[in-house]
């Protein structure tokens, strides 16, 4: 006997599979059937779940950035942020590349990120005193974010290497030397 998924479950799995999809070609480049077959279900079932691919798309996005928000915790920087960061990446890789890599990229999505990308931003500045000229602090408040991120997805590519919050740091502190100018 076949046993049918509840709503909430159903709900979930189709979710995950839509992470999976989107982060593979991002929203342009997955359909709703990709979705659908990734799921194992048809696409009108996916219907009864959502109206349209923006929905299913903004559903996603809304879901990962949640976890990450519930694991990295208040917008502060200290030394839990890059290891938290990375434990966020590594508990929903294809959620962090869709709100990262991809979702940033697409601009009818681009907004959702850019607040977390203002933030990022604000608190870097805010941590980077040391910095005293303000076109500096200014470059490393934009840079950081970036330099982070990225560095956060090469780690994921990789395969999770060990010793990946050192390393991360490592990049993070070479872009506040430089800035330094030392």
């Amino acid at each position: 006997m076949v046993q049918r998924l509840g709503r909430v479950e159903r709900r979930e799995q189709i979710l995950d599979a839509a992470t999976r999809a989107f982060a593979r070609s991002g929203y342009a480049g997955t359909g709703l059937d990709d979705v659908a077959a990734e799921a194992g279900i048809t696409r009108v079932l996916l219907y009864r779940h959502f109206d349209s691919k923006k929905d299913l798309y903004l559903a996603v996005l809304g879901r990962a950035m949640l976890r990450l928000s519930e694991t990295m915790g208040p917008g502060t920087y200290d030394e839990h942020t890059i290891p938290s960061l990375l434990r966020a990446a590594s508990a929903d890789p294809n959620g962090f590349r869709l709100v990262f890599r991809h979702a940033a990229r697409e601009p009818e999505f681009g907004e959702l990120v850019d607040s977390m990308t203002t933030r990022s931003r604000e608190v870097a500045f805010s941590y980077m005193t040391e910095i005293a000229d303000p076109q500096w602090r200014e470059w490393v408040a934009a840079l950081l974010p970036v330099v982070t991120l990225e560095a956060v997805i090469a780690w994921l590519d990789a395969g999770e290497p060990p010793g990946g919050a050192e390393r991360v740091n490592a990049a993070v502190q070479g872009v506040i030397r430089a800035a330094l100018g030392s």
